[in-house]
């Protein structure tokens, strides 16, 4: 990763990132954390959901729910409280200095961006990073709108930086992305999408992990750009930071980042090249691939004997839905992907590290056991229900305090009011979201960027 000390780097002044403040805060938040876990296992154990059980024993075909679901419940505690661990743990890796970066190429995929586009290219330009081992290629995949124009006067502005590629029509974000591959040169490539502002230290952060020789892929730490511009991206912008400070943090502990991010990753390119055919042209129930085109790269990189890491100092700020017809479209996407690709995870597992094979396959099968688990136990309370609507109450009551716990996480990492989202979106969940999934798995061999 080694590279000659160039003679003028003294402008590339690195700032440094801030570990989250380790203080009596910081303490109580772990112990109210621990403790949460020890009473809801007690609970579980316990005679806490006893009435329900009661009234399940009068419900006879529901009555052979009960112990698969309890069995479930108690899976589910033992893995978050693993998963807490691994988290308490983590540490980011640390980042490239200017004197030892590889050389990197920024593949930015564009379709129907309009402005934002530029605003991408302009926070990647101005980056810190040695400017002769940088290079940044900007793919419009066919756009209808002004994006390419937006494109070409970023690319004007910097001009020994960027370089701009235009397809004649839409041919889909994966096939953007290769022609970025295909051109690209060093050592590693970073993808970043066309919505995206990313931080000045990003890419030597993003850099930073592959002086590991098992590092093959790096996902950064992806944050709402529009935060403020709405109920949903305020309630996404907790669901992220949970998803990624979380529980990447916890993945990246085995090595095992399941999806790394289309917003911010970094991939050692000779890898890419080595799957890049068959990630291309990836089919699934005989029909080509498109979406998902992130979590199959992870995959196929995985399936190498590669790990993959999270970095909490590379940082990312995405623009997301602020409709719900728009947010709709993002799940729907995201769950198509993650169904077929963990079937393809399942079918590689037994090629990762004993270790990362036992946590992962853990892991997998306790979290998809919550799609059936789940759907199955709110159809049983509803049947409930009828008979006894006090049982309502009691779910939306335990759905708020398991949310509230939740919120201990979002709090260790950024200590704002706006934990209270978290409650919010675990209810908007229920009642505006569930019906994705299940859809998902419905039109598995639907195609389209679905961005838009």
């Amino acid at each position: 990763m080694a590279v000659p000390r160039s003679a003028h780097l003294s402008e590339y002044d690195v700032p440094s990132v801030a570990e989250p403040v380790i203080d009596s805060w910081d303490w109580i938040l772990r112990a109210a954390i621990v403790a949460g876990l020890i009473i809801t296992l007690s609970s579980i154990a316990g005679d806490m959901f006893r009435p329900l059980l009661h009234r399940v024993d009068r419900g006879g075909w529901m009555t052979l729910l009960q112990h698969p679901s309890m069995l479930w419940m108690t899976m589910g505690i033992l893995l978050l409280s693993f998963r807490t661990l691994l988290w308490f743990r983590y540490r980011p890796f640390a980042t490239a200095t200017p004197h030892e970066a590889p050389a990197l190429t920024v593949v930015i995929p564009a379709y129907n961006e309009g402005p934002m586009v530029a605003q991408t290219i302009d926070s990647v330009a101005a980056a810190i990073y040695p400017r002769e081992r940088l290079k940044i290629l900007v793919i419009d995949d066919g756009s209808r709108d002004d994006t390419w124009w937006h494109i070409q006067q970023a690319a004007a502005r910097h001009p020994h930086l960027v370089t701009a590629l235009q397809f004649a029509e839409n041919r889909g974000k994966r096939a953007a992305l290769a022609a970025g591959f295909h051109r690209a040169h060093g050592d590693i490539v970073i993808t970043i999408d066309s919505d995206c502002i990313i931080e000045r230290g990003t890419l030597l952060a993003m850099t930073g992990p592959f002086r590991s020789p098992r590092v093959g892929a790096v996902a950064g730490k992806v944050l709402v750009h529009n935060r403020y511009e709405g109920f949903i991206p305020r309630l996404l912008h907790v669901r992220f930071l949970l998803s990624f400070d979380f529980l990447r943090a916890a993945e990246s502990a085995y090595g095992t980042v399941y999806c790394t991010p289309g917003a911010l990753s970094a991939y050692r390119l000779s890898v890419v090249r080595e799957v890049l055919d068959r990630w291309l042209n990836q089919t699934f129930l005989g029909v080509r691939a498109t979406y998902g085109e992130d979590r199959a790269l992870t995959n196929f990189i995985l399936e190498r004997g590669f790990d993959s890491v999270y970095q909490r100092t590379g940082v990312v700020r995405t623009v997301v839905p602020n409709t719900y017809g728009k947010l709709c479209k993002m799940f729907l996407r995201w769950d198509r992907s993650y169904i077929r690709e963990d079937l393809h995870f399942l079918r590689i597992l037994w090629k990762r590290p004993w270790k990362a094979r036992l946590i992962s396959l853990v892991d997998r099968i306790i979290t998809n056991l919550h799609y059936p688990v789940a759907y199955v136990a709110l159809g049983m309370l509803f049947r409930l229900s009828f008979g006894h609507p006090v049982i309502i109450l009691h779910m939306l009551l335990a759905i708020g305090l398991a949310s509230l716990f939740y919120t201990l996480y979002y709090l260790r990492s950024e200590r704002s009011l706006d934990f209270l989202y978290g409650v919010l979106y675990a209810y908007f969940s229920l009642f505006a979201l569930s019906w994705i999934f299940p859809y998902a798995a419905l039109t598995l061999r639907a195609r389209a960027w679905m961005t838009r």
